[in-house]
């Protein structure tokens, strides 16, 4: 087992292997790593772990040490420089007239090396354009020809799914994709939908291929032969994700009906003719391949009515709706008695007054004279 630290120099970049020097060091600690290139500013993504040896290639490079306030200043400021880099560069592209777009620009963190990537349909001879970069610049000057999907990765920005590119966001490692992908999910051929900002195709699509490939074995193909508990039938559309099967059954061609996978006995997978030599089982053997799922309530779903009248305050007894009387009787004894003395008072009376629209009858009054 090797003592190492994982390192990341850019977001979504790959994460490299060093050696910790007896150092502890915690997972978003900014910390100088000693490499090919000279010392170098990154991030830990993963702090000291044991890893098996053959995980690693040795020697492991050295941790310098943490980040400082300088060394943070210092790569503050060759952030700066790297702006002002990629717009004389831009202005260096035009008047050598070069068929190129510039991508981005990186400073060492010596600030002794400036590295510039571009794209290009083709290959472009920038010899003379290194040579007035150095003289301008000062610094050592490196030019790398990107593809688009690189060039996605370094950029960075939205996909039509709202979140940020995969590329920039986690993927170290550019996955193979290919349009069959897309026809065994049975997504929309249309490149607008199934390509990424870059112009190629989605690398989300690799995610779930290997979930479709072993469905696509388990469930029968259109245009198969199966029986369901309903009777004999073929199949007419296959939904993988949900693993369930709409069948035109032979009794009622005209109206499909939907089966999970399981019920289903394949007598023939894929198209073809329909067995000569086939006869159907009886219903009753069919129906045996009906999945039973019995629908069970949950107890603290059963009855909520008295918690939820307990929680509001609320009486037991709902009063009655309008125009309605209640059943069993008065269950308010002292309803009748209070009615009963307001109009002996000359007041009208509680029910009256509900029923009556607010006015009560001229005989309440007279009484009271």
């Amino acid at each position: 087992m090797t003592e190492i630290i994982a390192v990341r120099f850019r977001s979504g970049g790959k994460e490299y292997y060093f050696d910790p020097k007896d150092l502890k060091v915690k997972t978003g600690d900014e910390v100088i790593i000693e490499t090919a290139k000279g010392p170098e500013f990154g991030v830990c993504c993963r702090g000291n772990s044991m890893v098996e040896d053959d995980q690693v290639v040795p020697p492991l490079r050295p941790l310098l040490r943490l980040a400082t306030d300088a060394d943070r200043a210092a790569l503050q400021k060759n952030r700066e420089r790297e702006k002002e880099a990629l717009q004389v560069c831009e202005e260096k592209i035009a008047e050598h007239k070069l068929e190129m777009d510039l991508v981005r620009c990186e400073c060492s963190f010596d600030g002794n090396k400036l590295l510039f990537f571009f794209t290009s349909e083709g290959r472009v001879d920038f010899r003379a354009l290194v040579r007035d970069l150095a003289a301008t610049l000062h610094a050592r000057i490196e030019l790398r020809q990107i593809g688009v999907r690189d060039e996605s990765k370094l950029i960075g920005g939205l996909g039509i799914c709202g979140r940020p590119y995969c590329c920039n966001a986690f993927l170290e490692q550019f996955q193979p994709v290919s349009i069959k992908m897309a026809k065994t999910q049975g997504l929309s051929l249309n490149p607008a939908k199934i390509s990424g900002a870059c112009g190629r195709l989605m690398c989300c699509l690799k995610y779930e291929q290997d979930a479709y490939e072993d469905a696509v074995k388990r469930l029968p193909k259109n245009e198969s032969f199966v029986e369901t508990p309903d009777g004999a039938g073929t199949v007419c559309e296959v939904d993988f994700l949900r693993e369930r099967v709409k069948v035109r059954l032979e009794e009622a061609p005209e109206t499909p009906q939907g089966y999970a996978a399981d019920e289903l006995n394949i007598i023939r997978n894929g198209k073809g003719r329909r067995p000569e030599d086939y006869v159907a089982p009886p219903r009753s053997e069919l129906e045996k391949l009906r999945r039973s799922t019995p629908k069970l309530i949950p107890a603290e779903k059963q009855d909520l009515s008295g918690d939820i009248d307990a929680v509001m305050g609320r009486s037991e007894a709902k009063p009655p709706r309008q125009g309605e009387r209640r059943r069993g009787g008065d269950k308010q004894p002292g309803r009748k008695q209070a009615d009963h003395s307001a109009q002996q008072q000359g007041g009208p009376s509680r029910r009256r007054h509900h029923r009556g629209g607010g006015k009560g009858k001229s005989g309440g009054a007279k009484s009271g004279e």
